[in-house]
């Protein structure tokens, strides 16, 4: 089975990592860190993305993520605590696995898996559990906080043992609360866990997941950097016309703000008369005063005169970005991003009004 599927190379990693950055929408981890375990994958030489339709329904799939704020001071991880998750959950339970998924696309995220594939043998499936990144687990967990006989176990592992901060272990019960408490062992460690969580067939990702998201984040990628080897502008424009976006705004930032609260990055900026603001990723878009993009619509900002995706993580004042932009419609999002109940839960963050702004939620 692991010799089927697209091989994957470090070129196509580059794509992967560059788009995957975009599809993150200011979050979604490090593309640094991302590179990193990344190229030990790849250099494996056995690695290769499989379609979810080319593998049993029944096959169980586990999906790697990596919980944390980008901007955490002490974030720690190392290439073992991504294999850790998997072995931990091997050993406390009796399934047996039969492929792995990343939880959301990012810098970091849309590798998320592929180290744990290749030092376990298992199958890296194209199918991750949302096709831009999120803030929460819950938000990637596939719509299973919806049933409340669901009990999940995730796995964690993260944080500097010099320091005296590695934690790692395993928790059960259910999407809601086992995530709060793999949240809370981020902020033990530092700022930063891998975890591998929420055990499910493949006829159930297929269901509700992002079919061909890492696929679609390579692709992405892959425009924007034809576009790029030509300039910054031919690269914009590719972005636009692939994901039917605009860039918004283009200017200096003018005022920026952030802070770590309850594990999160959380804060604002201003651009050419845009408020942007972002927990963890952007969440909503207002010029002169009006909303313009809301999450999970895709809110990025790139470098003005390179190109470079910027993460919020990444930004500061002073900087010279632009603002692309494009409606939730041309992104591949899991069912999860029309749960009015888990667009909620950022207004009271960010004290922004989220769920009317979307028509099409499923209550």
């Amino acid at each position: 089975m692991a010799q089927k599927g697209r091989k994957l190379d470090l070129q196509t990693m580059e794509h992967a990592i560059l788009g995957g950055t975009i599809l993150g929408g200011g979050g979604g981890g490090s593309p640094m860190k991302g590179r990193e375990f990344a190229t030990l994958a790849v250099q494996s030489g056995n690695l290769y993305l499989l379609p979810i339709e080319e593998i049993d329904p029944e096959a169980l799939l586990l999906t790697a993520s990596l919980v944390g704020a980008p901007n955490a001071k002490n974030q720690f991880l190392q290439y073992s605590d991504l294999s850790r998750t998997v072995e931990l959950f091997q050993t406390h339970t009796t399934h047996t696995l039969g492929g792995i998924i990343t939880n959301e696309q990012g810098g970091e995220a849309s590798v998320n898996g592929w180290l744990q594939a290749a030092c376990t043998g298992l199958p890296l499936i194209d199918a991750p559990c949302n096709g831009r990144a999120h803030p929460t687990g819950v938000m990637g967990s596939l719509c299973l906080h919806q049933n409340p006989a669901y009990q999940t176990t995730q796995c964690f592992s993260g944080g500097n043992p010099d320091m005296g901060c590695h934690v790692e272990g395993v928790v059960t019960g259910t999407i809601d609360h086992t995530s709060k408490l793999v949240r809370m062992a981020s902020i033990e460690a530092g700022g930063l866990v891998a975890v591998a969580r929420n055990p499910v067939p493949a006829s159930y990702a297929a269901q509700h997941g992002a079919i061909g998201g890492v696929s679609h984040a390579i692709a992405v990628g892959e425009a924007y950097a034809a576009g790029l080897s030509r300039s910054t502008q031919a690269g914009f424009q590719a972005l636009c016309d692939l994901l039917h976006g605009e860039i918004l705004a283009s200017g200096v930032v003018e005022s920026f703000d952030i802070r770590y609260e309850g594990g999160f990055d959380v804060g604002y900026a201003t651009v050419d008369g845009c408020e942007l603001t972002f927990w963890n990723e952007y969440m909503t878009l207002e010029r002169d005063g009006v909303r313009r993009y809301t999450f999970p619509d895709l809110i990025m900002t790139l470098d003005a005169r390179t190109g470079t995706p910027l993460t919020s993580a990444m930004m500061k004042q002073g900087l010279e970005v632009c603002v692309f932009c494009t409606k939730k419609e041309y992104l591949r999002l899991s069912s999860t991003m029309l749960q009015p109940e888990l667009l909620a839960s950022i207004e009271p963050i960010l004290h922004k009004d989220i769920v009317s702004y979307h028509t099409n939620l499923k209550g």
